[in-house]
């Protein structure tokens, strides 16, 4: 599957029929199944996805799969008014918590991210991986994304939980508490997915740019050649000879001075 078709179906089947159920299906299957329905079929997408399509088992798969069993949890929390604002938006919640929380921990959670990214498959890449993390200048980039994500996601949830709050006033259970949430997730799908999107792009290529720096040159370099690594290679054996370096003038004695004879003609 191509990624622009999955990125298709991922638009549509998590944000487009969702509010298409939630608009024409209510009067057909009744209010509280198609409510239920437009917050599960997102839920099912991403499962299906993770366990049958990508099977990919790593930090990103596994922040989205509990993402969505978390949003699954709450489809059957049948609540309005302020509350249902906070549901539909504990999803930007969850992303404080793991970016926003992550500043206070050791190492942020963009490491793990940026580890997976680089994807190295043998002890002495991941090493090299670890040393490359490891830079100042790298640490501080993946600080700053992690701060990037979750301020963000910070600012995106109190917006969606304002607008919902101001466009989602029908009670639960009505007909038209459905279509408000279908008109509310057509405007925030968009308004906010999309700047968010944004910002996670800025904070990635903050990141990587960092690592990139790191390397003995600044040319375009494609993973599915190699080229990536060759260049770690390099930045290690330049590291090695430094070290070497450094080890030989440590080691070398000291230079013999000569001793100082007084000039002739002084007592």
């Amino acid at each position: 599957m191509s990624k622009s078709f999955k990125l298709t179906l991922d638009i549509l089947i998590g944000a487009a029929l969702p509010i298409l159920i939630l608009k024409y299906a209510t009067a057909s299957l009744g209010v509280i199944p198609a409510y239920l329905l437009a917050g599960l079929v997102p839920v099912a997408w991403v499962l299906f996805d993770l366990f049958a399509l990508t099977r990919r088992f790593n930090f990103i798969s596994a922040y989205g799969g509990w993402s969505a069993v978390m949003r699954g949890a709450l489809a059957f929390w049948f609540v309005d008014g302020a509350l249902f604002a906070f549901k539909d938006s504990a999803s930007y919640l969850f992303a404080v918590i793991v970016f926003g929380g992550s500043l206070f921990m050791a190492a942020p959670i963009t490491r793990a991210i940026a580890l997976q990214g680089l994807a190295p498959d043998t002890p002495q890449r991941r090493a090299w991986t670890d040393r490359l993390l490891e830079e100042p200048r790298v640490k501080r980039a993946l600080w700053r994304s992690a701060a990037i994500i979750g301020g963000t996601n910070f600012v995106f949830g109190l917006a969606n939980f304002f607008i919902n709050w101001a466009m989602v006033k029908e009670r639960f259970g009505t007909a038209a508490f459905n279509d408000q949430i279908a008109n509310v997730n057509a405007i925030t799908r968009v308004a906010l997915v999309l700047p968010d999107m944004i910002a996670l792009f800025w904070a990635f290529r903050l990141m990587y740019k960092a690592i990139y720096a790191e390397l003995p040159t600044t040319e375009q370099v494609d993973h599915r050649r190699g080229d990536f690594w060759e260049l770690v290679r390099r930045r290690e054996d330049a590291l090695a000879i430094g070290k070497t370096g450094e080890a030989d003038e440590a080691s070398a004695p000291a230079p013999v001075r000569a001793p100082v004879r007084p000039a002739l003609g002084t007592s």
